[in-house]
């Protein structure tokens, strides 16, 4: 590692001493930025702390800073410097922020803070910087909560095939049941599939999970686009495997206990139990896409059409 790494500070402070007046103007632009954008931090801090669907949100921006901790070796590159290209991803933010309030679109306000950082990053370090921090800057959506008109979306069918699914696999299983719109009846049992319980909580925090972890594993690009396309299906299974036992606790059981399921373990078991299907699903990745080995090449053939192997003799004792 070169002199920024073994030394950070002192890799710092011969950075600012070179480029003094631009590492004032971003630092005067940052603190522009922080004031303009507090209220938003402020919204998406409550937000986080009192939606459930958006509890992850405190660890996302941890998360952020960690992938710029482990990506650190790119700043030694030579073309490391201040760059006036990040003003129009700023001014860009700034629109956005400001359309929002005009409009009384929340979620925006929240959404403009990423080009605002990315802004930020180019006018403190250039192109170099942002391909250092670009996907820190990216997970950062995960920490943004989504529309409610695009929540509704995504909750509606998640309700519906949550529905079709337990009451298949109830039936399969043996039991009578019939389903009346997001209902599942069980004989004198009624089973509610509300938005809550959708299973769009579990869906956004598992898919954050899996994209946190496709970029740190070392592992060729097809696996991590399997792991993060796989998230969405497996966070599904999930929910819907957390309303087939709680339907079928109803039954057997009695409500007291399938409430205390539903409301209060499921929302626990659910992330451990998405957590196996991910490493099982690692597991059969790993059986059956082989990764050829530099060992495992075969021998390069010369022109000749001769391949000269190194002979070992052996003699006898």
């Amino acid at each position: 590692m070169g002199s920024t790494l073994n030394n950070p500070l002192q890799g710092a402070g011969t950075f600012i001493r070179n480029h003094r007046r631009e590492t004032i103007i971003v630092a005067v632009a940052f603190l522009v930025l922080l004031w303009t954008f507090w209220p938003t931090l402020a919204y998406l801090a409550d937000r986080w702390s009192h939606d459930s669907q958006y509890s992850h949100g405190f660890l996302v921006p941890l998360f952020a800073a960690y992938l710029l901790f482990v990506r650190r070796d790119q700043l030694e590159a030579p073309d490391f410097g201040p760059s006036w290209w990040g003003l129009p991803l700023l001014v860009f933010a700034l629109v956005v922020h400001f359309a929002g309030s005009y409009l009384f679109i929340t979620w925006l306000h929240g959404l403009a803070l990423l080009p605002c950082v990315a802004g930020l990053f180019i006018l403190a370090g250039g192109r170099r910087a942002f391909l250092w921090a670009w996907p820190a800057i990216a997970f950062l959506v995960f920490m943004v909560p989504m529309s409610h008109r695009l929540q509704s979306m995504l909750a509606g069918p998640l309700q519906r095939f949550g529905t079709i699914a337990s009451t298949y696999i109830l039936q399969t299983i043996g039991y009578t049941v019939s389903a009346e719109g997001n209902i599942i009846h069980m004989g004198q049992v009624k089973l509610g599939v509300v938005e809550a319980c959708s299973g769009l909580s579990m869906l956004i925090s598992f898919v954050a999970l899996c994209s946190a972890a496709a970029i740190v594993i070392r592992r060729p690009w097809l696996d991590k686009l399997i792991i993060f396309v796989s998230s969405v299906p497996i966070a599904i299974a999930c929910n819907i495997a957390r309303i087939v036992v709680t339907a079928i606790l109803h039954k057997v059981a009695g409500p007291k206990l399938a409430d205390l399921i539903f409301h209060d373990l499921a929302g626990w078991l659910m992330m451990p139990l998405a957590l196996i299907m991910l490493w099982l699903e690692l597991k059969l990745i790993s059986s059956v896409l082989i990764v050829p080995k530099p060992n495992d090449a075969p021998p390069v053939v010369p022109r000749g059409g001769f391949v000269k192997r190194k002979r070992t003799l052996s003699r006898a004792t």
